[in-house]
């Protein structure tokens, strides 16, 4: 970051590969063990998101310049990993198809009540309200992030249908058919697991169906790395599968679909990646260089966790009762995204 160490022709990208490659070939070191730990105990004592933290936390990421996400995100602006259901899906196809495919676990009709906890810039909660007719209410902790997803509502004609709130998860009231949130989990932290599924608990009508779409790990619990922490996502953690149902088996929610992605989050990273490049020089003109070269730290070397490190992306669906969804997966088939069809941000 601070530029003192000079990469080979600026190939960033292959030494870093090189380095995640040797790194998972490393055998389970008795003081790597201990090291995480030690790690994961801090975790769970200094870095809360209680409620007054968890705003500065989000701030940190979430409220830099709009401008910077439109130069490397999607036109939709969807922060999250895509679902590349062919190799040749471009980023926006790719986008549109997580999008569909979400609505289709969240089993949608008309006129629902559906809560997005984390809505980023409000490119879900539009989508459902515009291609499913939905009423959306999507909650965030970022001023930057409220502000544009009030803005595209009122630019789409979407302002009755898909509101907006800047409110904890935790202070949300009413009921909803339907519950989703995508990419936020990773911002609750451990300490925190109980109140959000208590949240969508008490949220969730008794036949409505919840969709958790989350960064994980599939090779159990860990710690965050330390920079990552420090530099991108403050108080941020990937769980483990476990981790997560150990915690929903004792809320009252059943779990009625769970569904891992391996590798759609490497290529979104790459995409996102390849387009930060591009555009390098408009990022310099907002931000230095130093920052510059920390976000292309952060994108490769995420990239990397995804391409060769164990982590993937869950989706998991919960009900209140067995039957609030069909007995088989058939209901998830749609059409496919034929074009690049979307709705830009403001």
């Amino acid at each position: 970051m601070d530029g003192t160490l000079t990469v080979d022709k600026d190939d960033l990208y292959r030494l870093l590969e090189l380095l995640a490659v040797n790194l998972a070939r490393q055998p389970d070191l008795w003081q790597y063990r201990w090291l995480t730990h030690l790690r994961r105990l801090y975790r769970k004592i200094a870095r809360s998101n209680a409620p007054e933290r968890a705003q500065r936390n989000v701030a940190h990421h979430y409220d830099l310049s709009g401008a910077l996400y439109d130069l490397f995100l999607d036109a939709d602006r969807q922060y999250s990993c895509a679902y590349f259901r062919h190799p040749d899906d471009g980023l926006e196809v790719a986008q549109e198809n997580k999008k569909a495919l979400i609505a289709s676990k969240l089993l949608i009709e008309a006129s629902q009540r559906i809560l997005d906890v984390g809505c980023g810039w409000g490119g879900l909660a539009l989508y459902l309200a515009r291609e499913h007719g939905a009423n959306v209410t999507g909650v965030t902790l970022s001023q930057e992030q409220y502000r544009i997803a009030q803005e595209r509502a009122q630019l789409q004609g979407l302002a009755s249908s898909a509101r907006f709130r800047l409110e904890d998860y935790r202070q949300v009231r009413g009921t909803f058919d339907r519950i989703v949130s995508v990419g936020m989990f990773e911002h609750v932290g451990e300490a925190h697991y109980k109140e959000f599924f208590a949240m969508l608990r008490d949220r969730l009508a008794d036949d409505g169906v919840a969709l958790l779409h989350t960064i994980g790990r599939a090779d159990g619990p860990s710690a965050t790395w330390a920079w990552i922490d420090k530099y991108i996502f403050p108080a941020g953690y990937s769980p483990a599968l476990s981790e997560i149902l150990a915690v929903v088996e004792r809320s009252g929610l059943f779990v009625t679909d769970v569904e891992v992605w391996r590798l759609h989050y490497a290529e979104t990273l790459a995409a996102w990646r390849e387009r930060f490049e591009a555009n390098l020089n408009q990022i310099r003109a907002t931000y230095d260089e130093r920052f510059c070269r920390m976000w292309r730290f952060y994108l490769v070397v995420s990239e990397m966790a995804f391409r060769y490190n164990n982590h993937v992306v869950f989706q998991i669906q919960l009900a209140k009762r067995q039957d609030a969804v069909p007995l088989t997966r058939d209901y998830l088939i749609k059409p496919e995204v034929k074009s690049d069809r979307v709705v830009k941000a403001a």
